[in-house]
């Protein structure tokens, strides 16, 4: 019974040695700092978010293409040569229509009726220096009309 004091002793001193050699607890505020851009975080997370949800997204759309997340279209290399020529030809057109639009000094639009295959281009000065712009469909009679400033 005499060992049961002394292993009582030693466990106290060790406890006591114990605290007594530990460094000096601190402890501080939590502060929460939220990630999300929606809710209050740094804007410059979104696109890490974003690009962590496509990296674990198991879901795919199969309208979608793989490697971009664009709508795949699955062109050929000739109909893709078919629509850049279309975008090419419709350009010229368009400079050659809207060359008579512009005073070719000021670089201002200039009032008067220019009339194409398709379209009648109408510009007035509706005085103020606006200008208001008429474009007439004629296949379908569709109008559309804005003003600019001069």
């Amino acid at each position: 019974m005499s060992s049961k004091p002394g292993i009582q002793r030693v466990a106290i001193a060790a406890l006591i040695a114990a605290i007594g050699m530990s460094p000096p607890l601190k402890a501080s505020e939590l502060i929460y700092y939220p990630i999300n851009p929606s809710f209050g975080g740094n804007p410059l997370n979104g696109s890490w978010m974003l690009n962590s949800a496509l990296a674990t997204n198991k879901h795919k759309d199969p309208a979608l293409d793989d490697t971009s997340g664009i709508e795949s279209t699955q062109q050929t290399p000739l109909q893709a040569f078919q629509e850049s020529l279309e975008r090419a030809v419709l350009s010229r057109l368009t400079s050659a229509a809207t060359s008579n639009l512009f005073d070719p000094v000021t670089g201002k639009l200039v009032p008067g009726t220019v009339e194409t295959g398709n379209f009648t281009i109408t510009i007035a000065d509706s005085g103020g220096g606006i200008l208001t712009i008429t474009t007439m469909d004629k296949a379908t009679g569709a109008v559309t009309t804005f003003e600019v400033s001069q």
